[in-house]
């Protein structure tokens, strides 16, 4: 299972309106922490499957999502439940980090 791309257009249908807790990776191209930290995003999709939403947003192409919720850094995670932000994780962080802060909302 790989990441669902997050997208200003579908955000709504993929995020607000999910049964699951949606996870998000903000990131774009150019950013090397961005690149360390996504084969863990990779590896947790497949690994939450069916109990957690892993989801990929490119702030370069979809800079309204990234305004609305004030990532200002990136990697930025943002974690929804119901469509609310509960916790956020900035920076390039281990697995067990990113772990942490799901297992309380599955």
């Amino acid at each position: 299972m790989k990441p669902v791309t997050i997208t200003d257009q579908n955000f709504t249908e993929e995020v607000t309106n999910s049964n699951l807790p949606v996870l998000i990776d903000f990131w774009a191209v150019w950013c090397g922490p961005c690149r360390a930290i996504a084969p863990i995003v990779e590896q947790l999709a497949g690994e939450y499957d069916g109990k957690v939403k892993i989801g990929k947003l490119d702030v370069d192409e979809n800079p309204e999502t990234a305004v609305k919720f004030g990532v200002r850094s990136i990697p930025t995670l943002l974690l929804f439940k119901n469509g609310q932000v509960v916790d956020t994780i900035i920076g390039a962080v281990q697995k067990q980090v990113i772990v942490q802060k799901i297992t309380p909302y599955i």
